[in-house]
């Protein structure tokens, strides 16, 4: 027989029991992935995939293709299985307003992840957690007006390789970039075409623009270092001296562009970091958890020219 002491000693831990089931239940995160269009992109969701794991995070990815309409179907498939959060990282930057309503009827929280998005009202995102696009393209363009400042008489011709048209990082480096050359008149961006952030249309673009001989190309400015190096081989087929008879810029400080510059090929890159899975998943409890969050969080990075590439490469994570 059950003494009344032992009794309600049981009954209060059979209660207690389910509220803790409840507490460590796993969090459930929908990701929608841009692609693998890059080196960079193909670290960020090994980040994203090994931060999920080791949080104990069940994480449902979905790998978008480029395509907008792909991540609006698996916005929606996250929102029909009840995730606790949905993050993605947008293909462009218009046109999720109504997805983004969906979600916030169902009481999903979003997390945006390296691309930012315009929608009509800013509560329909919680947070965006990235890099500040158009400081990058800022910082690109001080280093070449660093350089440009020790001939003060040559002007260079600037050939510009976009990103994905539409795409924050493509809209945002332009910015920056442009903002700051306007300072030295003599710096002039002669062609501007999209690569789409991969290697082999970099290369298509770079060789239709050695093509057009009216002008000599001085410099290339590439908005991510997957163009850059499909670029580098462009100018080399074309029986030029990548790193040399053309500077050449980019942005995102993935090995492939620190073995460029240690080879004397590249000239500088800027860091974009990809390895956003441990702050996200952090991120993710913190809504789920209802704490406090900023709505805008921006990471540290570094510019590294080629003098520091043979020291840095070893250190390279992605």
């Amino acid at each position: 027989m059950i003494k009344p002491l032992a009794r309600r000693t049981l009954l209060a831990a059979a209660l207690t029991l389910p509220a803790l089931g409840a507490l460590a239940a796993p969090l459930t995160l929908g990701f929608s992935q841009v692609g693998a269009e890059s080196e960079w992109r193909s670290a960020n969701t090994a980040s994203i995939k090994a931060a999920a794991r080791d949080a104990g995070i069940t994480l449902k990815f979905a790998d978008a293709q480029q395509k907008q309409e792909n991540q609006v179907k698996a916005i929606r498939s996250y929102i029909a299985q009840r995730v606790d959060v949905i993050a993605f990282s947008p293909v462009v930057e218009s046109g999720w307003d109504t997805v983004l309503k969906e979600a916030k009827a169902a009481g999903i929280p979003v997390i945006l992840t390296d691309r930012a998005v315009k929608v009509s009202d800013p509560s329909l995102y919680v947070s965006f957690i990235g890099s500040d696009f158009v400081e990058e393209g800022r910082k690109a363009a001080r280093w070449l007006l660093e350089r440009a400042a020790k001939n003060p008489n040559a002007a260079l011709n600037i050939v510009e390789l976009q990103g994905t048209v539409g795409s924050a990082p493509a809209i945002d480096r332009k910015k920056g970039f442009e903002e700051v050359i306007k300072a030295n008149p003599r710096l002039q961006i002669i062609r501007s075409q999209s690569g789409e952030f991969t290697r082999a249309k970099g290369k298509e673009v770079m060789e239709s623009f050695l093509k057009q001989r009216d002008k000599k190309i001085d410099v290339l400015y590439a908005h991510n270092d997957d163009m850059a190096i499909g670029a580098i081989q462009a100018i080399e087929e074309a029986g030029l001296k990548p790193g040399q008879d053309i500077v050449i810029i980019s942005i995102d400080g993935v090995r492939g562009a620190f073995e460029a510059m240690k080879a004397g090929k590249l000239n500088v890159t800027v860091e974009c970091n990809p390895l956003l899975g441990p702050q996200l998943m952090q991120l993710a409890r913190d809504v789920v958890a209802k704490k406090p969050v900023e709505k805008r969080i921006t990471v540290n990075e570094g510019v590294f020219p080629a003098e520091v590439a043979a020291k840095e490469l070893p250190n390279r994570k992605y």
